[in-house]
């Protein structure tokens, strides 16, 4: 098989496979992704057959990633420093990913971490207005089970800190009807236990 063919066949590949990931996780289809590694991997494929500049297959594999993965990338390093309570330094990168044209999946993950990165540092009024506007947008498909289920069981967080009982009781038994099986489901019935036995 030529260079071309093998670089065009993995770029589609490519495609097929966080496509359907993305389906899994209950995302809904990227236009956006698919138009970028299509014209990513014609372009490379195109290249490397008008001139013959040979590309490694590889190669080729991790720079598309690197592109088309952006957005989660700089979340990523954005996570890190928040957890870490440089906060200052984790929203240079939140803004940094807006900026890069993210699709409406990737948008909804910036403000789902940018909402805990705010609930982290008890900006308890600012988180709460995210995760909500965050929660109008899921039911648009675009919104992954388990950044529904983060965002439900954050807002939780939020609303109990706030001594907002009843709105956090309806966040987690929320994070419970979106993923029973998910780590945020065991932490929500932590969470509502210990509220049964204060009731109790």
């Amino acid at each position: 098989m030529s260079l071309p063919a093998l670089i065009i066949l993995v770029g589609l590949a490519y495609i097929v496979l966080f496509g359907g990931l993305s389906l899994l996780r209950r995302e809904g289809l990227s236009s956006r992704f698919a138009i970028e590694a299509l014209v990513i991997t014609f372009m490379v494929g195109g290249l490397t057959a008008l001139t013959g500049i040979q590309i490694h297959p590889i190669m080729f594999l991790i720079v598309l990633y690197l592109i088309t993965m952006r957005v989660r990338l700089l979340v990523d390093i954005a996570n890190f420093f928040a957890q870490r309570s440089q906060f200052e330094r984790a929203n240079l990168f939140y803004n940094l990913a807006q900026r890069l044209w993210p699709d409406q999946t990737g948008h909804l993950v910036i403000q789902v971490n940018q909402g805990t990165a705010l609930l982290q540092n008890d900006a308890l009024d600012e988180a709460i207005a995210v995760f909500t506007d965050v929660l109008k947008n899921a039911n648009q498909g675009y919104l992954g089970v388990k950044y529904e289920a983060a965002t439900h069981y954050n807002l939780g967080i939020a609303y109990r800190r706030k001594d907002m009982e009843p709105q956090a009781r309806l966040e987690f038994t929320a994070v419970l009807d979106t993923w029973p099986a998910s780590q945020y489901a065991q932490r929500a019935e932590i969470a509502l236990s210990k509220d049964r036995k204060k009731s109790n």
